[in-house]
Formats: structure tokens, C-alpha cells, sequence
């Protein structure tokens, strides 16, 4: 339709998004229509009326029946916003969830004081980056390394850091959780690690169990495969009263992950919640 308009283009796509069971369709047409404009979606709404030309018709059309096949919108997007940074990512990262700010966050309150000497951090699976990216954007005394055990996330994990003008502060390592790590002391360990029941993996939803890599995801019998291996070897490359706190799928998994770290010679375990209230970060001191 060379002659539709913006308008007619986003009702084309709202619909076919509704008829695929999207709960969110007509935002997600909006921000997929956005997204190829090059604007927000508020400024995109102001060329609703203007005719779209073939070509980028042609390009909504494919962009709105990947959504349609349950592809997240952010993979089609090609990017994520997290804490006041832009990921770029692909099908070897995961799409970086909201309450995954509040881990950072957390993070951020664990760290020392600015003070005269530069502070470290480790990123354990750090996947696009968002969270290595994002301290050191919020922390410009902090070092951090980024650590991945795919080779790929670490790939796109690099880009993201020169993209955002950071490779000076955070260096990006493809590698087991700390193998290579030597003897690195660390004021902080931070860590989304791979935490669901491999058992619950069939039951996603298609856009995390279709598109999403599951090496970031599976968590072993009960889940907490990465989290034990971390919660054992994390205190090693930590200076004194260093922090570790990482995330969980919630609930009863945090009271366990919590009990994890008491048994491995943490101290000051506590757990905290998510935007929601469900308790989900665990965080301990050296």
C-alpha cells in the first residue's frame, strides 16, 4: 500500500498483533513503527497523517510479523534502554528486564564511598553489558570487568562498552564465571545469572523460550547450579567486606540462595524485593 498512511499502517499492524493474542499490541506497533522512523513514540504519532513510503512499508510489514511469531519486541528493535543507557542486542543476549535495574541499583548502594583510589567490580555473566555499562556510567571511579561464558554475549557485550565510550573503564572477558580472573581483588561482584528451574524451561512464554539463549537461562534441577558455584568461589576475588549480591527468580529460590551464601561464610546476608515487592536480590559481604 504505497498510498497508506502512518495511521492506516499502525491499524494494519494493531490488528494483525491482536490477532497473534498480544495483550500489548498496539503499543508494540507503535514503538516497531517508532523504531523504524528513528523517533519516540510520542513524536512519532505526530506523522500519523503523512503517506509512508513503499519501502518502509514493506519493512513495518516483516517487523510487525516477527512480533506476530512472538520475537520480543526489543530483539526487532535491535536495542534496550537500562538505567539511562542503550544496549544493543541480539539473539546471543537476553533482553535486559526492568527489575534487573533494581539489582544494579542495589549494587550501586553496596559500593564504597568516592574516595581516593579507583574501585573494581565484576560483572559475573554479563551478557549485552547493561550492567557493567551501566555502574560504570553511574560510578565514574569504578572499574569493571564483564565476564561471559559464550564468547558471542561477550562480542556484543564489547561493542555496547565501545558504543557507549566506555572501553577505557570496563574491560569485557569471555570466560567460566572467574577462570582468568587470577589474582584480581574486586570491591564488588554483581551477577543476573542463569536461574530457572530446567524443568520450567518448556513452560515460558515464546519469547524467551524461542528467542531468548538458554545457556542465560537454565539454572539446572532447582535452578541454582550458577548461584552455588558463585556463592562458593565469589569471596576469593573480593577485597575485605567486599559485596556480592546477584539476582534470583524470587521467592522461595531467594531464601535459598540467601541460605547458600550463609552456608559458604557470607556475612550480612539480606535479601531484597523487586519493583513489585517479590524479594528476588540477595546480597552478602565478604
Amino acid at each position: 500500500m504505497a498510498t497508506a498512511t502512518y495511521a492506516d499502517q499502525l491499524a494494519a499492524a494493531t490488528t494483525a498483533l491482536e490477532a497473534a493474542g498480544l495483550p500489548s499490541a498496539r503499543v508494540d506497533a507503535e514503538w516497531l513503527l517508532a523504531g523504524l522512523l528513528g523517533l519516540g513514540r510520542v513524536a512519532a504519532r505526530l506523522e500519523l497523517g503523512e503517506t509512508a513510503p513503499a519501502p518502509l512499508a514493506e519493512r513495518y510489514a516483516r517487523a510487525v510479523s516477527r512480533r506476530a511469531r512472538r520475537e520480543p519486541l526489543q530483539r526487532i528493535l535491535g536495542w534496550e534502554e537500562f538505567r539511562g543507557v542503550r544496549v544493543r542486542l541480539t539473539d546471543s543476549v537476553l533482553v535486559p528486564r526492568p527489575e534487573t535495574e533494581t539489582l544494579v541499583e542495589w549494587a550501586l548502594a553496596l559500593l564504597p564511598a568516592p574516595g581516593p583510589r579507583r574501585l573494581l567490580a565484576i560483572d559475573v555473566g554479563t551478557g549485552s553489558g547493561c550492567i557493567a555499562c551501566a555502574l560504570a556510567s553511574e560510578r565514574v571511579d569504578l572499574d569493571v570487568v564483564a565476564v561471559d561464558v559464550s564468547p558471542a554475549a561477550a562480542a556484543v557485550a564489547r561493542e555496547n562498552v565501545r558504543a557507549l565510550d566506555l572501553a577505557g573503564r570496563v574491560r569485557v572477558v569471555a570466560a567460566d564465571l572467574f577462570a582468568g580472573l587470577r589474582d584480581i581483588r574486586a570491591d564488588l561482584i554483581v551477577s543476573n545469572p542463569p536461574y530457572l528451574p530446567s524443568a520450567l524451561m518448556p513452560e515460558l512464554p515464546p519469547e524467551v523460550r524461542i528467542h531468548e539463549p538458554r545457556l542465560a537461562l537454565d539454572g539446572g534441577s532447582d535452578g541454582l547450579a550458577v548461584i552455588r558455584r558463585i556463592a562458593t568461589a565469589a569471596r576469593r576475588y573480593l577485597r575485605p567486606s567486599g559485596a556480592l549480591v546477584v539476582e534470583t527468580a524470587g521467592g522461595d529460590q531467594a531464601s535459598a540462595a540467601a541460605a547458600l551464601l550463609r552456608e559458604a561464610g557470607w556475612d550480612q546476608v539480606a535479601v531484597r524485593g523487586d519493583l513489585v515487592g517479590i524479594e528476588r536480590f540477595v546480597a552478602g559481604r565478604a
